[in-house]
């Protein structure tokens, strides 16, 4: 099934051009899913095609109008749902919620602009709110792209190796291990020993082990999440000591 993705914005170019290279670029070459970019300032009416007005009841800067935008979600052809406006109160976008999209037929994002969308844009046609953190962007653009690339390289044929999409930051609710490839020593560093053993099943352990030690370091949040660690995990940081941490940036 090929995934449908819209994305409404005042700047398509941004969306396309990011979209057909390296990744994206090659999933939609593979029919992994199917991008569809509107300007909903084609929407307008008047001669200067405005978009924006200042906000009633005063404040600095300028609101997105309801009408092109809701115009275009309504007068769209097999426009996806459901229809998710990225704006800063909305739920934090995380690995979960891009397997939630990823999962649907199809979904549209809404890129924002200025002060943001007038509320009767969400109470209208907005299914969904999400946001890519707590920082200010000039528009939903960037986090738009973030959305889709997330979302389209866990989708089987997405990459060259769908086990990469399995392997990684977050996928287990971890922090990703770290990775080493030639030469084996670049000015006084080694790539582990382990790495270089042949013992795959070791490997194995030893990944998981740094894994758990990056994410209690970086991101303990993470581990609460998971519920700690288990008898298990704990045993496997005591096969793989300190000494045997790798010694790399990571």
């Amino acid at each position: 099934m090929t995934l449908r993705i819209d994305v409404l914005t005042l700047f398509p170019k941004s969306i396309v051009q990011y979209a057909s290279t390296s990744v994206l670029g090659r999933a939609s070459e593979r029919g992994v899913f199917d991008l569809h970019v509107h300007d909903f300032r084609d929407a307008t009416t008047d001669a200067h095609r405005s978009v924006d007005d200042t906000p009633y009841g005063g404040g600095a800067g300028m609101v997105l109008r309801p009408e092109p935008i809701v115009d275009t979600v309504e007068q769209t052809p097999g426009l996806a749902r459901p229809v998710i406006a990225l704006t800063p109160s909305g739920r934090t976008f995380s690995h979960a919620i891009a397997r939630e999209l990823g999962g649907l037929e199809g979904f549209t994002l809404l890129c924002g602009r200025y002060e943001g969308f007038d509320q009767r844009v969400i109470d209208l046609v907005v299914d969904d709110e999400i946001s890519v953190g707590d920082f200010v962007l000039a528009g939903g653009e960037l986090a738009a792209l973030c959305v889709i690339e997330s979302v389209v390289r866990q989708l089987p044929g997405a990459l060259g190796n769908d086990e990469s999409s399995l392997d990684e930051t977050f996928a287990e609710g971890l922090l990703e291990y770290p990775h080493f490839t030639k030469p084996v020593e670049f000015r006084g560093l080694e790539v582990p020993e382990v790495l270089r053993s042949g013992d795959h099943a070791r490997i194995a352990r030893w990944r998981l082990a740094q894994s758990l030690r990056r994410t209690i370091e970086r991101r303990g949040d993470l581990i609460e999440r998971r519920g700690g660690l288990s008898a298990s995990e704990q045993a496997l940081l005591e096969e793989f000591s300190a000494l045997d941490e790798p010694r790399g940036n990571g």
